[in-house]
């Protein structure tokens, strides 16, 4: 006990200390034999940790569920959602959240496990997760922190010496992730259905004193509420877009009030530019491909600003108003950031009218021509062209000309303009294929080298370096397209 204490743990416990309708008490199902395979050290650092005590027998007994630290308070979050347009009641079915670290910054962080057994939210699951699973979202999340977007972040995976039935066994593994929160559209959803207005409002009031205690004492706090949400979201997605992420399964519980990413399961990034690209399984009509994601996010704070109707005024017909107005606000914000994310790609640093078209037209000719997304704007960038299967074509010839001249309209020079490409679009993303790889070599062989490796070149997707010139190069060609998998 006295190793665990001096892990640098710090918690307090704001959220069980709402109405118990938003959870259960839980403890962690204790596992076999815990294994440390993967530790973000420098994630543990900032979080207050001590890396060397969570190595140790007692700090890998925390990450494994086996044993609680001090001012911990293990909780199963209660939630509902939107699964594919359908509303359903779910709840932390294989999660159970530790408590809020407390950070020396003083930040409030969720500490959640993963995988770390069955909660009276499970609904005939094991609680169990798998250990490729668990890797994935690990790479991804930390790869989307490194790329500058919203995420929670993972700061650990065990495995647990048990194995978990799927359609094979598997072996089994649990993540320590982080949060700002795990306060979801499906977390109002629930109150909603199953709470009282008055539990609305509690609900509400800690999501505003969490996230946003600058409108505390606002008198239309709950109208600015529903607009900062919306303003977060779009940004949020719109910076999904601009790296070719498609996430994969937007239902309205992994939709976080934060603002940021949550919940890697059946997501992936895009190798040839084709807007109608889906990767996960579940996703049979094609509802979260990548150009319906933007709609979908609409369409998820509809849903949100439905649960919030009762607290924005007491005339319905005002509220829905009122609601309206808002999130007609989305569409408007979320182009705003794309087209600005979009200029920044293209190393444009003012605003002309033309520049929609001109980026439309650049999209267009690669969807055409199968080109790559992210080698594409890399190319650009470091002016190789040859690098391209548009090079040589007419239109594209035609386009680099329009933009060459459109560069020269702006005060900035052409030197400072592929700086800004430089910094705006990255080198290299977690590919499908590498992903792959790292995830074969730990699971199958036990070899954690190759995803380590990956980790370092990912770290920093922006600095264009030598290293990370493997990692750019394009997967064989194949006849099956790329499928990913929830993983439960």
């Amino acid at each position: 006990m006295t190793q665990i204490k001096e892990m640098g743990w710090n918690f307090d416990n704001s959220y069980a200390r709402l109405p118990e309708s938003f959870f259960k008490n839980i403890e962690p199902v204790p596992v076999h034999s815990p294994e440390l395979v993967i530790l973000n050290k420098s994630f543990a650092k900032s979080l207050g940790l001590n890396e060397k005590n969570l190595q140790s027998k007692e700090g890998i007994e925390v990450l494994a569920g086996n044993q609680v630290p001090e001012g911990a308070l293990p909780i199963a979050q209660a939630y509902a959602g939107h699964q594919f347009g359908h509303f359903t009641m779910l709840g932390d079915g294989r999660a159970v959240l530790l408590g809020e670290q407390i950070t020396p910054s003083q930040e409030r962080i969720d500490i959640q496990l993963k995988g770390s057994g069955r909660t009276p939210f499970s609904r005939g699951g094991d609680g169990r997760a798998t250990l490729g699973p668990m890797l994935r979202e690990y790479i991804i999340s930390e790869a989307m922190h490194a790329l500058g977007i919203p995420t929670n972040r993972s700061l650990s995976v065990v495995t647990t010496g048990e194995s978990v039935i799927r359609e094979t066994i598997l072996p089994g593994a649990i993540l320590t992730r982080a949060a700002a929160s795990h306060l979801r559209i499906g977390t109002f959803e629930y109150a909603a259905k199953w709470g009282s207005i008055e539990e609305i409002r509690i609900l509400a009031d800690y999501a505003i004193k969490r996230h946003f205690p600058e409108m505390e004492d606002n008198e239309d706090r709950y109208l600015s509420l529903f607009q900062e949400v919306v303003e977060r979201q779009a940004a949020l997605i719109a910076k999904w877009q601009l790296v070719g992420f498609i996430h994969g399964v937007m239902n309205t519980d992994n939709m976080t009030i934060s603002g940021e990413t949550i919940d890697y399961g059946p997501c992936a990034f895009m190798d040839e530019y084709d807007p109608a690209t889906v990767f996960s399984s579940i996703d049979m009509q094609g509802r979260y491909a990548y150009q319906n994601q933007p709609a979908i996010g609409q369409w998820n704070l509809a849903r949100f600003a439905e649960t919030l109707l009762p607290l924005l005024h007491e005339k319905q017909e005002h509220a829905v108003e009122l609601a309206q107005e808002a999130l007609s606000m989305y569409e408007h914000l979320y182009h705003s950031h794309w087209l600005a994310g979009m200029r920044e790609k293209l190393g444009i640093q003012n605003e002309e009218e033309e520049d929609k078209p001109l980026i439309e037209d650049l999209l267009r000719i690669m969807e055409k021509h199968h080109a790559d997304f992210t080698n594409t704007f890399r190319a650009l960038t470091l002016d190789k062209l040859e690098d391209t299967p548009m090079n040589g074509t007419t239109e594209f010839t035609h386009w680099y000309e329009q933009w060459q001249k459109r560069l020269t309209r702006q005060e900035n020079s052409t030197t400072s303009a592929y700086q800004l490409m430089k910094n705006s679009n990255p080198a290299l993303i977690p590919r499908n294929h590498r992903v792959e790889e790292a995830l074969e070599a730990a699971v199958n062989k036990g070899d954690y080298s190759v995803m380590e490796q990956f980790m370092d070149v990912l770290s920093n997707p922006y600095a264009y370096s030598s290293l990370q010139e493997e990692y750019t190069k394009l997967p064989e060609p194949s006849n099956r397209p790329y499928v990913t998998y929830c993983g439960t």
